[in-house]
């Protein structure tokens, strides 16, 4: 998608809306497309300027849970709704049940539980053909992303379902974008960007519109911190308003004060965000205070695999390493990870509580060039111009030619969490003027690498981590394109030595607006609040946390597109 060409202010108080956006992200452009072939009248209100229409979305790498594709199936993969359901509820491990309804035993996972039967189906019957409609389209390989805790009713997918767009994360705005910017052209749609939302207008229980404040234009480029000059004010009506505003993923103090410490382990003192300033969660508060319920405030998505940005965005940039599962992995004390947490890319929540037991908020992978060649790819639609452009003699020189893509070398030479030598003693070196924490044995590390190298001699092996490389080489796509060989790690031939230090990565609000199938906002006694209704991650992508206490991957942006859509299908029918 190229960059909307930015425009004048348009007046928003001459529009008289059946429907009033809050927030013009992924979700928020779902449910106006869906207004509008139904020929509603939307008003999308958004507090950054036209340049961030699509919002998170835009920088994402494109991926999409499908259950039983024809990607799938070609690849011979055979998958099931029973088999997701299965993978799903045994990752989201709904603990708080009961009738959605007021009182000491508040079932908070009442709606999540329901919302997540009913988005797996989605995945499972409509949700491909309903994009390929749109014009989208998916790789023709299945990734295998959180790859499971080793139980089979426990977290994590039992085979490989992350489909990545042809086009990444702008392609997936494009296909909603287009058709909502052609209803703008004809009158059907209008945009109110750098309209802050501050309240929502309620009258005998019922949400009956907005009041804010307009901020004074700014031309930043797309994701760049804008300013928040405040040059006049507005309040505006509507039949029914939708809050797709977004997460907190950006709003430290926000998430400090929820971080799950029981659960999780000690809030973590350095954190760098997935996720651009904007990503405030203002909304939810001021949802909240119209009656709104918000469930799950302590379930969110951090990745433990981050990487300072080296050609920074937005503030704390942060990129995420998308790892393969054959990197070793170690805590800030030099301590291998164990189990299945242990495999990078298998258990993304039991490898953070390891990390913070051991007393600090980052570890390490050491890997090999072999391995970096292969295994790594990163987060976002801008560190991956082959597939982001579509480019399919590009995608070739830069994946299945020698060498790392280009990005990721570019991080290699760059990135200030990296460390290359051509032996261990360097290598651990190197990686202790990096520490923020003790500093590391080269002697300890060398006898858990070679530990690990010894077990490399036969295509078996008690060591989880090779048998989970080996499981994943079964899968031929996982085998020519995604796994390395196994081989020594200390073995010249697949050298240098590669060390990253990995922080710990903001990302998705798990928890958030309580709402029911039909995405209205329910009120603490468990009754739709009039006029109200929430989509995407605000709405913790469905009824305050369709992902319970873990993400599947794929999941996030196909939860916006599910909410979205059901949102503008329920206000177009009068639900």
């Amino acid at each position: 998608m190229t960059e909307p060409t930015p425009t004048p202010a348009t007046p928003v108080d001459d529009f008289a809306p059946d429907a009033v956006v809050v927030g013009a992200g992924l979700a928020g452009l779902v449910a106006t497309y869906e207004l509008a072939q139904a020929g509603k009248r939307v008003l999308v209100l958004d507090q950054e300027s036209r340049a961030n229409l699509g919002g998170q979305a835009w920088w994402s790498l494109g991926g999409l849970l499908f259950v039983d594709s024809a990607q799938q199936r070609r690849t011979g993969i055979k998958d099931s709704y029973d088999l997701a359901v299965q993978d799903w509820m045994g990752s989201a491990q709904f603990d708080r049940l009961g009738d959605g309804t007021d009182g000491p035993e508040r079932g908070e996972d009442h709606w999540p539980r329901r919302w997540a039967e009913a988005y797996v189906r989605f995945a499972h019957t409509e949700k491909q053909a309903y994009l390929n409609s749109l014009g989208l389209k998916s790789l023709p390989f299945v990734g295998w992303a959180e790859r499971g805790d080793g139980r089979a009713q426990g977290h994590g997918n039992s085979v490989p379902r992350f489909h990545l767009t042809w086009g990444t994360g702008p392609e997936v705005v494009r296909v909603f974008a287009e058709p909502v910017l052609e209803a703008e052209r004809s009158g059907l749609v209008r945009f109110g960007f750098r309209h802050r939302v501050d309240d929502l207008l309620t009258e005998d229980g019922a949400v009956v519109g907005v009041r804010g404040s307009r901020l004074a234009e700014d031309d930043a480029e797309r994701g760049v911190r804008s300013n928040r000059d405040v040059v006049g004010d507005f309040e505006l009506r509507a039949p029914a308003v939708v809050v797709s505003s977004g997460g907190i993923g950006h709003n430290f103090d926000l998430m400090r004060r929820n971080w799950p410490t029981e659960r999780m382990g000690a809030v973590p003192e350095h954190l760098i965000a997935g996720v651009p300033a904007y990503v405030d969660g203002r909304m939810l508060g001021i949802t909240e205070s119209a009656g709104a319920t918000v469930v799950n405030r302590d379930r969110m998505w951090a990745y433990t695999e981050g990487i300072h940005n080296w050609d920074p965005v937005w503030p704390d940039h942060a990129i995420r390493i998308l790892p393969g599962p054959s990197s070793m992995w170690f805590d800030a004390n030099g301590k291998r990870l164990e189990g299945m947490p242990g495999v990078p890319g298998a258990d993304t929540n039991g490898a953070m509580k390891q990390i913070l037991a051991a007393g600090h908020d980052y570890s390490w992978f050491v890997l090999t060039q072999s391995i970096i060649e292969k295994e790594f790819g990163l987060s976002g639609s801008e560190q991956n111009p082959d597939i982001t452009g579509k480019d399919v003699r590009f995608l070739l020189k830069s994946r299945v030619a020698k060498g790392a893509p280009g990005p990721v070398e570019a991080f290699k030479e760059h990135g200030v969490d990296f460390v290359v030598a051509d032996d261990l003693d360097a290598l651990v070196a190197g990686m202790n003027d990096l520490a923020r924490g003790p500093a590391l044995d080269a002697d300890s590390l060398r006898e858990q690498i070679e530990a690990r190298d010894r077990e490399v001699g036969n295509p078996f092996s008690k060591d989880v981590q090779l048998m989970a490389i080996n499981n994943a080489r079964t899968v031929i796509t996982e085998k020519v394109i995604r796994v390395a060989k196994p081989h020594r790690i200390l073995d010249p031939e697949h050298g240098p030595l590669i060390a990253v230090r990995l922080n710990i990565l903001s990302r998705k609000t798990l928890g958030g607006l309580e709402t029911d199938l039909d995405a209205r906002c329910l009120a603490a006694d468990g009754t739709p609040i009039p006029g109200l209704y929430a989509a995407g991650e605000v709405a913790g992508f469905g009824g305050g946390g369709v992902h319970g206490y873990n993400a599947l991957e794929g999941t996030f942006l196909g939860g916006c597109i599910f909410s979205g859509r059901t949102a503008g299908r329920a206000i177009a029918r009068g639900a």
